[in-house]
């Protein structure tokens, strides 16, 4: 269980869900973690569980992603995973401040990593990026319309990204959850009951909820050496959804 044996990964959104899932495999694998979340106390519940270190970062603010990268300095693996929804509604009647966060949080987060953690990576000449998009940008949903806009811009990037930075030796690949037990799973569904979680898993073919060590698992095979040949990939980690 060494596949990112000496390798040094930063984990957005790592406090909870996905995020504390990919951060626990990494760290099982041989990898220092640095737990990066807006709440910190829950960053170093997860960081004191895989003995890694924490940081608090808001993703969305320039500011605060640039002092992220000053205290975690280079990284070998940087995994895009914080994000968040809005609630279940028509298009027209998303407010502009729900739109502007999410996208804020969804995509621009990329933007802001990328400028202050790629240039080292290029640098080195080695580096793997994941994004953590959703089968929303591949299959939308109605009524999630902004937020399945804003993972198929994600997706978009993901493989935009790939290709300026292959010459340069990173690669940057995409995993697509289908919705799981996070705490945005409510947000998706509007309200947490049993009939609208046998409506989700409906559409489900494999019959379960994404886990955190299922993306774990996915996310450390696309950031380690045995995927060093992907890159620009939206792998699809939802138990059949986008068929």
């Amino acid at each position: 269980m060494t596949r990112l044996e000496g390798k040094v990964a930063i984990v957005t959104g790592a406090g909870s869900g996905f995020g504390a899932g990919i951060a626990r495999k990494f760290a099982g694998e041989g990898a220092r973690v640095i737990v990066a979340d807006i709440n910190l106390e829950a960053a170093e519940a997860v960081a004191a569980e895989i003995g890694g270190s924490a940081l608090r970062v808001d993703v969305a603010s320039g500011e605060s992603v640039a002092a992220m990268a000053g205290v975690a300095g280079p990284v070998d693996i940087l995994v895009n995973n914080a994000g968040i929804t809005h609630l279940p509604a028509l298009m027209e009647d998303v407010a502009e401040a729900d739109f502007d966060r999410v996208f804020a949080v969804n995509c621009k987060s990329v933007y802001l990593t990328a400028r202050v953690f790629v240039p080292a990576m290029k640098a080195s000449g080695r580096g793997a990026i994941l994004n953590v998009a959703s089968t929303a940008g591949l299959s939308p949903r109605p009524r999630l319309n902004w937020y399945n806009a804003s993972k198929g811009w994600m997706i978009t990037a993901t493989k935009a990204m790939a290709v300026e930075l292959a010459p340069f030796g990173v690669r940057v690949n995409a995993i697509c959850p289908v919705a799981g037990e996070t705490p945005l799973l409510k947000s998706f569904m509007g309200e947490d009951t049993p009939e609208m979680r046998a409506k989700f898993l409906a559409t489900i073919p494999i019959g379960r909820f994404s886990t955190p060590e299922d993306m774990g698992n996915a996310a450390c095979f696309l950031c380690s050496d045995e995927a060093s040949m992907v890159t620009g990939a939206a792998l699809e980690v939802d138990g059949g959804r986008c068929i």
